[in-house]
């Protein structure tokens, strides 16, 4: 008993700091649970042809999306929204460390793995895994931490706020672009920029720090003719539609055929050879394909609904870690759907960020498994 006792007092001391907790917000976890459910089964469809092509089974796609995905994702969501999300602050440092290091892990041969012209995977063991996704969550950490050590006051500051951050976000943001990755780097640039700006940011820095990441992207569209080419397809879809608008113009088939209610679940013609990815990042197109129009935006609805209560949750969050944690958590989720889906349909540029809960990759689906856990902790100590 005595054992028993220190091990549950060790538990206590690393994985709650203290405060007043009550039931979490139920709408977050019952809409994450939704989301990945409704992923999984829409994973099955999209993904059974070019399973079968590549493994001989229809289904192997989805079960490797379960084993490696969703059931180890569903236990690390259980024990995020348990641990007392204050804990994580003990090792921002390090997570920090551990995000510079798993970023340049990708450059080490024999480690490192390309995927067309990205070099952003590392396999360890036999496994596949994303390091950027990884970063995502504990820079974002590592960051709360920061803003919320240094206060608003210094954060307005330029010697003490806005030249550790610039110095901080460009580090990662160049190890990013060395993959390239600019999709994920977006999403991580807009994510440090909001937390930067909910810690108590000058508005007149943030607005200098977008303006020096349009110069940077000006130049690495410049030096990269492929993105060009992609900007080039998205001011006009009809350019080039069997080269580089290809990928482009099957999506809008594919969403087109669609209409209001869908061609029928299981029945998409476009994941049958033509569109690109359809498992990963173009999931959303034969969602649309399949279900139509209406469901598509009751899907779209759920994301909105999930976004307002991760926002009640940061504003109601009674630590100014917790009110940076949250935003920075439901933003990534936020906006990364928006940018996905808008891409998909024509509104944006192809960037190559998969959809959250529902494209295939592992990594991803922990990842914001992980995230929403600590969300739905947070929700445990927000203000009545």
């Amino acid at each position: 008993m005595r054992k028993y006792s220190r091990l549950k007092n060790l538990f206590k001391k690393l994985f709650h700091v203290g405060g007043t907790t009550h039931a979490p917000d139920y709408t977050l976890i019952t809409i994450t649970l939704i989301l990945v459910l409704f992923g999984l089964l829409m994973l099955m469809s999209a993904s059974s042809v070019v399973s079968y092509q590549k493994f001989k089974s229809s289904y192997y796609l989805f079960w490797h999306q379960i084993l490696s995905g969703f059931l180890p994702g569903i236990i690390i969501f259980w024990i995020c929204s348990k641990i007392d999300f204050k804990v994580w602050k003990k090792f921002a440092f390090f997570m920090l460390i551990f995000s510079i290091l798993l970023l340049l892990a990708v450059f080490i041969p024999g480690l490192g793995a390309s995927f067309g012209k990205a070099r952003s995977w590392i396999n360890i063991f036999g496994f596949s895994v994303q390091p950027a996704e990884i970063v995502k969550l504990t820079f974002l950490i590592y960051l709360a931490s920061w803003l919320d050590s240094k206060g608003a006051e210094k954060i307005r500051d330029i010697h003490h706020g806005l030249m550790p951050f610039l110095i901080i976000l460009g580090l990662i943001s160049g190890l990013m672009l060395l993959q390239p990755d600019l999709g994920t780097l977006s999403i991580i640039f807009i994510i440090s920029l909001v937390s930067f700006y909910i810690g108590g940011g000058n508005i007149k820095h943030i607005i200098s720090i977008i303006g020096g990441a349009a110069v940077v992207s000006f130049i690495a569209i410049k030096v990269a003719p492929y993105r060009l080419a992609r900007l080039m397809v998205f001011m006009n879809p009809s350019t080039d539609p069997q080269g580089v608008g290809y990928h482009l113009n099957q999506a809008l088939i594919a969403v087109g055929s669609g209409r209001w209610f869908g061609v029928g679940l299981g029945h998409s013609r476009q994941k049958y050879g033509y569109l690109p990815e359809v498992a990963g990042d173009s999931i959303f197109p034969i969602i649309a394909e399949e279900l139509g129009f209406i469901l598509c935006a009751i899907y779209i609805v759920l994301i909105f609904v999930l976004v307002y209560h991760g926002l009640i949750v940061a504003k109601k969050s009674k630590t100014y870690y917790g009110r940076v944690l949250a935003t920075g958590i439901i933003v990534w989720i936020g906006f990364q759907s928006f940018i996905n889906i808008t891409s998909m349909i024509g509104l944006l540029p192809m960037t190559g960020v998969p959809l959250p809960f529902l494209s295939y990759g592992g990594t991803a689906m922990i990842m914001n498994l992980a995230a929403m856990g600590i969300l739905v902790n947070i929700s445990r100590y927000t203000r009545s």
